[in-house]
């Protein structure tokens, strides 16, 4: 009997201080949803340029500290560098860019990569294809 009055003290007591042990600080980020045109996933051939027009579009609820968004576009299949990137943390919704120094005729690959500032681990990642004429 004293055994079993020792082990519902001992789970009184777990129920009670468990609780206590939660992470405080916050409540959950909405994870990250993004719109971007030319669209995610699109292929798009033959554009005239020499500049070419990106919308990034954050449609979840913005993290508090904004988020860090990087755009690198390369030379589909290419090991060369990219020929265009930008890096910039913003707070706004909409966020506008123009790819340039596109080479002519052949397809390359934009990558957009949004991340939470605030949380490293709530990120998106988008793709499109495209051509200069």
């Amino acid at each position: 009997m004293k055994r079993l009055s020792v082990l519902f003290l001992f789970a009184v007591l777990a129920l009670t201080v468990t609780p206590a042990c939660k992470k405080s600080g916050g409540s959950t980020e909405a994870t990250l949803a993004v719109t971007i045109t030319p669209a995610n996933g699109s292929t798009n051939l033959n554009l005239l340029g020499p500049d070419f027009p990106l919308k990034v579009e954050i449609t979840s609820t913005m993290p508090p500290s904004g988020v860090k968004i990087d755009i690198s576009a390369i030379k589909d299949g290419s090991s060369d560098p990219a020929f265009f990137t930008s890096t910039n943390n913003s707070t706004a919704a909409v966020n506008n860019y123009t790819i340039t120094n596109t080479p002519s005729t052949v397809t390359c690959v934009v990558t957009v990569t949004v991340t939470s500032i605030s949380n490293s681990g709530n990120k998106w990642t988008g793709t499109y294809r495209y051509s200069k004429k």
